[in-house]
């Protein structure tokens, strides 16, 4: 049984959603199998790899992605879109296997929080003491993107991290400081997986309480706007609710971030290395969308301010917070997915960073349901009136969540509301070269918040 060839994984990974490198010029510069799993009878033989993309494009750079591939005899066609070689037995991604990936689960639940389970190149760990045999069949979650999720029933969700980098994850590390605090506000990690033999310890996975009431905050922050305007006088007071117990959730968490990893208050140096960074962001964004130019003073203006703040709090945070991070179950929000944004470094995504980053961060997730629900085809999505209801919508549920967080953290104040301003700005500004470079059919949403917040510094 052998790995497949580099240029399989080079056909293979382009067909993938986690797959960061799409349109980029690389090469598949090793592969190397790290662990191996066998089920009962040795069907499948399921063998994890580190595939190390390198990219000889004018950016450079390299990337190294966990591909678990399970080996059958034959042609399984339940699988068969997953298919990675047909050279030598049939080799699959095993994520897309419910046969092998029964083999983590088998793993996990023979494991203990006082004794980890080993298996040849893999550790699995247990934080909770939750049973898991008879958890469920493995189904493969669609829509993933930098990882790839698997739920086990209607019990357990297990995360496979596709990019692995040496050190902590801020995932796994996160979750374990919350789920030993006793936060209602996140789902409980059960589990994680750690490599054995790869030089360095790696993370490989996590597995976690799934949540099977759950709405997806995106969607049903679009459901409401949908039915405000479908219905003649909707209220786009509707959500605010939602968004008001939304805020005291990511409230909570900070709180708990702040008592499991400390906080710290840093002096004004801090504030202007911030301010410089967002203008330097600014200044790059402004090449790729030139449209930005008219809104460059202001925004700079902007800046300029938090450069004069006398300091700076920081502490861990979600660091890629938005609706879609979030999950509306019948006990309440849960906040998920705390890896921070995938293409920043990891040792950028585990420093200190300002809890505003998150409600920034968040605040511009509102501004997207109405925008998106918009540029959707429907019938009364177009016209004034729907446009003067979603700008409505997405403003009351701004306040709401902003003055809930506030109260419940307890920090009302001008350098706050600056802050939270700076943050939005810079935001959108990252959100108009994202849009401009992946969807160029919604940089309308980034970039009518970003001249509604010119025109505000003006008239303030």
């Amino acid at each position: 049984m052998r790995s497949p060839a580099p240029e399989e994984f080079a056909a293979y990974l382009p067909r993938t959603r986690w797959f960061a490198g799409k349109g980029r010029d690389f090469r598949v510069a090793s592969v190397r199998e790290i662990a191996r799993l066998a089920g009962v009878g040795g069907s499948p033989v399921v063998a994890v790899h580190l595939v190390t993309v390198a990219y000889d494009d004018a950016a450079g750079g390299s990337e190294v992605y966990q591909v678990p591939l399970s080996w059958y005899a034959e042609a399984v066609a339940r699988v068969e879109h997953a298919l990675v070689s047909g050279h030598e037995g049939w080799v699959y991604d095993a994520v897309h296997d419910r046969e092998a990936m029964a083999l983590w689960l088998d793993a996990f639940a023979s494991a203990t929080p006082e004794h980890p389970a080993d298996v040849p190149g893999m550790r699995f760990f247990r934080a909770d003491p939750e049973e898991l045999a008879d958890a469920g069949a493995a189904a493969p979650l669609t829509g993933e993107q930098s990882n790839s999720s698997v739920r086990f029933g209607d019990q357990a969700i297990m995360k496979l991290f596709r990019t692995v980098t040496p050190g902590e994850n801020p995932d796994i590390e996160i979750h374990r400081a919350l789920t030993a605090a006793g936060s209602d506000d996140v789902a409980p990690l059960y589990g994680w997986i750690t490599s054995r033999g790869a030089g360095v310890p790696l993370r490989l996975g996590m597995i976690q309480e799934y949540l099977r009431t759950a709405t997806d905050g995106f969607e049903l922050a679009m459901s409401s706007v949908r039915a405000m305007i479908a219905e003649p006088g909707g209220d786009p007071a509707a959500y605010a609710g939602e968004a008001a117990e939304l805020g005291r959730a990511v409230a909570r968490i900070h709180a708990r971030l702040a008592e499991a990893f400390g906080a710290e208050e840093r002096g004004p140096e801090a504030a202007v290395a911030l301010a410089d960074a967002m203008r330097q962001r600014l200044d790059e964004a402004i090449l790729a969308v030139p449209e930005l130019d008219a809104h460059a003073p202001r925004i700079r203006g902007l800046f300029a301010r938090v450069a004069e703040l006398s300091g700076l709090r920081v502490q861990r945070v979600h660091g890629d917070l938005h609706l879609g991070q979030s999950l509306r179950t019948s006990r309440g929000w849960r906040i998920v997915d705390f890896e921070g944004e995938p293409a920043r470094p990891l040792v950028d995504r585990l420093r200190p960073d300002s809890a505003w980053r998150d409600v920034a961060g968040m605040l511009r997730s509102f501004d997207y349901a109405p925008g998106v629900v918009r540029l959707s085809p429907g019938e009364g999505t177009d016209g004034e009136e729907a446009a003067a209801q979603c700008a409505a919508w997405a403003a009351t549920a701004r306040a709401a969540f902003l003055a809930a967080y506030a109260e419940e953290a307890g920090t009302p104040g001008a350098a706050d509301a600056l802050l939270v301003d700076a943050y939005v700005a810079d935001k959108a500004v990252y959100e108009a070269v994202y849009e401009a470079r992946n969807r160029p059919t919604w940089i309308a949403i980034p970039l009518e918040a970003i001249a509604r917040l010119g025109h505000e510094e003006e008239t303030a």
